[in-house]
């Protein structure tokens, strides 16, 4: 058996389809990159803004709500 690539400069240029090749590789691990960063980014946001609505509704309930008081019998 032998190697298909004897050296690395070789396997780099991937007879002459190294550029194609390694660009298809960047530009696949770039896109997977920005998508994983896009989406942290995104359920950051979701979160905060779930927090301020959930403090919102506390608010609103806090005022509503009328407090009980004992009535003479």
């Amino acid at each position: 058996m032998q190697p298909y690539f004897y050296s690395v400069s070789e396997f780099l240029a991937m007879g002459k389809h190294g550029v194609f090749v390694w660009s298809c590789w960047a530009i696949t691990v770039g896109m997977m990159l920005a998508f994983v960063i896009y989406s942290r980014r995104q359920r950051q946001a979701l979160i905060k803004q779930l927090t301020i609505q959930q403090a919102r509704q506390a608010q609103r309930m806090a005022k509503t709500t009328i407090p009980v008081t004992k009535q003479p019998n």
